[in-house]
């Protein structure tokens, strides 16, 4: 392994490294200022007139009920979000039980064409049923989808953009159920019956109320993040369906674009500015890329070699891998707070 001699920043005040570090560190009045942005984006997202120009879309899920605890049957589910994706054989009764498998989304997948990424979906379901000799039955699929989309339906979703380090090309602004069944059909050897799409905070939210039945959001910080929550119709304008009881439905806020309209300015700091230009997707999902999963190893490691640079760390000096974009994973992080 190889060090190297960091003294690429000019003189400055010297600063320690509680200092450098403290501009990630956002006091009560900045959260108090970022959770009224929220809930400004929030509301725009809501009106009708406003929601074309809202950074956070609040997306209608036409779920507009939680369960109660009483449900029972056996259910296949699809969970794709990420560089993994899951495939799950649920029964509910007097308990859950869940049996699943991980299947790997390789990277040539993930920018390729559509039609091979729901080719790939497909093959490694039906793997999944002929190992569990489930081809006899016609079980009904929910199918995660965890990407920004225009929900139309239950069973209907339109991709509105790739995140995530997707960029599969002939996806956006189509249904991906559609997708999805045309590439089962394309086998011919998958009998399911897809009952509803969903993005992965309303499946969480779901889950979660199906055991506790306060619970009214849902959040995820994983390789992204998203929130989702309960909203009375009366607030929702964007809402084109039945106004029956109850008044009520999830609203899939995709709150990952929040800041792309430049409201976050004020916390963004230099290491965010870099992620977001080395990015797929620049001026795109600001937030996501400040706290999710696939980024914070990245920031960290920039600490890291800012920290190298001003020798204040290592003596100055940092090994060649420090020096190596997107060598620093974000699970070291939580390896070494434990």
């Amino acid at each position: 392994m190889k060090f190297v001699l960091c003294c690429c920043r000019p003189k400055r005040k010297t600063l320690t490294v509680k200092d450098i570090c403290q501009e990630l560190v956002l006091n009560h009045e900045a959260i108090k200022e970022v959770c009224s942005c929220l809930q400004e984006e929030i509301n725009r997202g809501l009106g009708k007139d406003s929601n074309p120009e809202a950074t956070i879309k609040c997306f209608p899920t036409y779920v507009r009920e939680l369960p109660n605890g009483k449900e029972n049957g056996r259910f296949l589910a699809l969970d794709l979000g990420g560089t993994n994706f899951r495939v799950l054989l649920i029964e509910l009764g007097a308990k859950c039980t869940m049996d699943s498998r991980i299947y790997a989304v390789p990277q040539p997948i993930m920018v390729g064409p559509g039609d091979g990424l729901f080719d790939h979906i497909a093959e490694c379901l039906a793997s999944f049923i002929k190992e569990r000799d489930l081809g006899t039955e016609l079980l009904p699929l929910g199918f995660t989808f965890s990407f920004p989309c225009k929900q139309e339906g239950l069973t209907k979703a339109r991709l509105a953009c790739w995140t995530k380090g997707f960029k599969c090309p002939g996806v956006e602004g189509r249904d991906v159920v559609e997708l999805l069944k045309q590439a089962i059909a394309r086998r011919g050897d998958v009998r399911i019956k897809i009952c509803a799409v969903l993005n992965d905070t309303t499946g969480t939210l779901m889950s979660c109320a199906w055991k506790n039945h306060n619970c009214r959001i849902g959040l995820i910080v994983g390789t992204g993040t998203n929130a989702c929550y309960m909203e009375k119709l009366e607030k929702v304008e964007l809402w084109d369906g039945s106004t029956d009881e109850p008044p009520q439905v999830i609203i899939n806020t995709e709150w990952g674009a929040f800041g792309d309209n430049g409201c976050l300015d004020f916390v963004r700091t230099e290491y965010d500015n870099t992620i977001d230009r080395e990015s797929i997707n620049p001026g795109r999902q600001l937030y996501e890329k400040m706290i999710s999963g696939m980024y914070m190893g990245e920031i960290a490691r920039q600490v890291l070699v800012r920290l190298v640079s001003d020798g204040l760390l290592f003596g100055g000096y940092a090994s060649d891998i420090l020096l190596e974009k997107g060598s620093f994973f974000t699970k070291y992080i939580s390896e070494i707070e434990r």
